[in-house]
């Protein structure tokens, strides 16, 4: 629950995904529009790629495979497609293996594993596996908490973007919030082969948004 939390000191509320530059773009203009976006934005991106890099990274934290973890931290990194995602990710991962290097101060069995990240430009979908590993929460529970974080960020981007209510960003919410079992349950399903980040129109927006003359945004 606390992972999922925007008041994690990690910065995830400085980020809109793309979001900002779909609206400047005019595909978003409207609670309906910023709804389907994300929702899309759940199955096709977040459920497809990070989520099951972090329930794969969740099992290699387990059993100490950390070959493994370095393999799918290199791969997250490797998916994004513009300079402002891959510096979100990296900005992200660090604060929260900061975070966490806080919070496990003393205890001798979790430093290990958190200095060892850190000393490796960890994304953020590994360091929150991380997180989750050592609260020895189950899978779907990681998923579902890492899920309704990202979902609650971006309704806060979409109703300063758009911009829209309070109430509309609260439907959203509860649309994302139906949608989020089922995207858990495709990540976790997925094996390596399956895993995927290819959403074209959202890195054209964000190499745009990179530019845009004005912005609220990092991303």
């Amino acid at each position: 629950m606390w992972l999922a939390s925007p008041a994690l000191p990690i910065g995830g509320f400085s980020y809109s995904e793309g979001l900002e530059a779909a609206v400047q773009a005019a595909h978003v203009t409207t609670e309906d529009e910023a709804a389907r976006w994300l929702v899309q934005q759940l199955h096709l991106t977040q459920a497809r790629g990070d989520m099951a890099a972090v329930a794969q990274a969740l099992a290699a934290w387990r059993h100490g495979d950390l070959a493994r973890v370095q393999q799918l931290n290199d791969w997250v990194l490797a998916t994004r497609e513009t300079s402002e995602l891959r510096l979100q990710t990296e900005q992200m991962g660090r604060s929260l293996t900061e975070w966490l290097k806080n919070r496990h101060t003393g205890h001798a069995a979790a430093m290990p594993q958190v200095q060892w990240l850190a000393a490796r430009n960890p994304s953020y979908p590994m360091a929150f596996a991380l997180a989750a590993h050592l609260t020895a929460a189950q899978t779907r529970d990681a998923l579902l908490a890492y899920a309704f974080g990202w979902a609650e960020n971006m309704v806060q981007a979409a109703i300063k973007a758009v911009p829209l209510g309070q109430n509309a960003g609260q439907r959203i919410l509860a649309r994302l919030t139906g949608e989020i079992p089922a995207a858990v349950a495709h990540a976790q399903a997925l094996p390596d082969a399956a895993r995927q980040a290819f959403s074209p129109m959202l890195a054209i927006l964000s190499a745009r948004h990179e530019h845009q003359y004005s912005r609220l945004f990092r991303s």
